[in-house]
């Protein structure tokens, strides 16, 4: 354990300024949430009643027993890395390895993926962004973000900062005018009609357990937060009900306005923000949702390239990864070589291959949760200076809950899932041994 804490904080960091509270929550906040776009598919597939149901619900079961783990584990073992060390700490060299390389790669689809959407929302306005002007557009927004975090987590922060004040706006004018319109039953029908339960029920769940990952992946920068062991915490106090709310209600505030549940789609906001409140209304939601794949490829940036980094402070990766910039103190091979391979991806849309990031996500959060498990039995006396309520009871909780809805959202997902995602997956054990021969040549 001490070895591991050691080795994180090694090398010069005076240079890294880190980022206070205020910053932090707004980047915590960029990469879980971003804004509610993305659950709009959910209403038409699990039906608009269950949908709503969904988002009250699995936060019980996923991102806040997933978030008590993260503020433990955080105040406990405050390194750079985070759950990646946390699993290494408790389960050893092998599945340490595989949480730091599911969570790098699943990064890859969702980086460029965000970098494309932001182009096709970014094309209703301009047409003429088609072919390769698309794909200049769509790799010149990820230089862009990479030059922002090779600037630090502060920088990152004042970005998200401004993205999300622009995003929130449209959205709160939103909820606002659509309380006022409230004409219909929200919650009816509770699913589609003539449609499989067990279907609806799997498809729905396993985007909810999309839109509310990664509540614990901040922890990979938390030598980069202004006193981690009460920051993070407090972040995940505040980021965890913002982030139920900015799903939950302006989905509700919707359906009871319009009623039109069979109608939702992807970007439906947009459409139902003009039908609410006019065309000023619409073209602000269109702008908010281009917007909000801006802020989430900032926020992806900053913590999946920290794991590379990290990963090459322990010999897993060439050492190449752990140069700090001179000036900055930030990872910055580590973040430009994660953004060109981001750019080279962005040639097309990805949203079939986002399903099986859901394989990857639900991966590293079963090791991280079951870290927190096993790091209790290894090294009790460990000081926790935040710990997971409720006792042993507690425990069992954010054990178990994670646990039972990953088998039910992955049996559940789409044939394409099923058939691709455990191939991601069993890419971690090939490049583990990959890695282990390659590191024992270069000794």
């Amino acid at each position: 354990m001490t070895a591991v804490s050691a080795k994180s904080r090694n090398g010069s960091r005076s240079a890294l300024e880190k980022a206070t509270l205020f910053y932090f929550v707004f980047v915590m906040y960029a990469y879980t949430t971003g804004g509610p776009f993305g659950l709009e598919d959910e209403v038409t597939t699990s039906g608009p009643g269950l949908t709503l149901i969904f988002h009250l619900f699995i936060p019980l079961f996923w991102c806040i027993p997933v978030s008590l783990v993260a503020a433990e584990l955080t105040t406990a073992i405050p390194v750079e890395g985070g759950f990646y060390r946390w699993t290494r700490a408790g389960f050893g060299d092998f599945w340490g390895f595989l949480a730091g390389w599911w969570n790098w790669s699943a990064s890859f689809l969702l980086g460029s993926a965000y970098a494309v959407l932001f182009t096709d929302y970014l094309s209703f306005f301009f047409p003429a962004i088609t072919g390769w002007k698309h794909y200049l557009v769509a790799v010149a927004v990820v230089a862009m973000i990479a030059w922002v975090n090779v600037r630090g987590i502060k920088m990152v922060g004042v970005v998200s900062i401004v993205l999300e004040i622009f995003i929130s706006l449209p959205i709160i004018a939103l909820c606002a005018i659509a309380a006022t319109k409230w004409r219909h039953n929200p919650f009816s029908p509770l699913i589609p009609p003539h449609t499989p339960s067990f279907q609806v029920f799997g498809v729905g769940l396993a985007l909810g357990l999309w839109l509310y990952s990664g509540y614990e992946q901040l922890s990979s920068v938390a030598e980069e937060v202004d006193n981690p062991q009460r920051t993070y915490p407090r972040a995940l106090a505040l980021v965890v009900p913002l982030s139920i709310a900015t799903y939950f209600l302006p989905t509700l505030f919707c359906l009871a306005a319009l009623g039109n549940w069979s109608e939702w789609h992807t970007g439906y906001f947009s459409v139902a923000a003009q039908a609410i409140g006019g065309r000023w209304l619409g073209f602000s939601m269109t702008l908010a949702a281009m917007v909000t794949n801006l802020a989430l490829l900032n926020a992806t940036v900053l913590t999946s390239t920290r794991m590379p980094s990290s990963m090459a402070e322990d010999g897993y990766l060439p050492r190449l990864f752990t140069e700090k910039h001179p000036r900055y103190g930030t990872p910055w091979i580590a973040v430009i070589v994660s953004s060109v391979i981001y750019g080279l991806l962005a040639f097309h849309t990805l949203t079939q291959l986002l399903t099986v990031y859901i394989w990857l996500r639900i991966g590293v959060t079963v090791l991280t949760v079951l870290a927190a498990w096993r790091l209790r039995q290894t090294v009790p006396e460990l000081a926790r200076p935040f710990r997971i309520p409720w006792g042993k009871a507690g425990l069992r909780y954010v054990v178990i809950a994670p646990l039972v809805m990953s088998v039910v959202a992955l049996a559940g997902s789409d044939p394409f899932a099923r058939h691709w995602g455990p191939l991601a997956v069993g890419l971690g054990p090939l490049a583990y041994l990959a890695s282990r021969k390659g590191m024992a040549k270069l000794k």
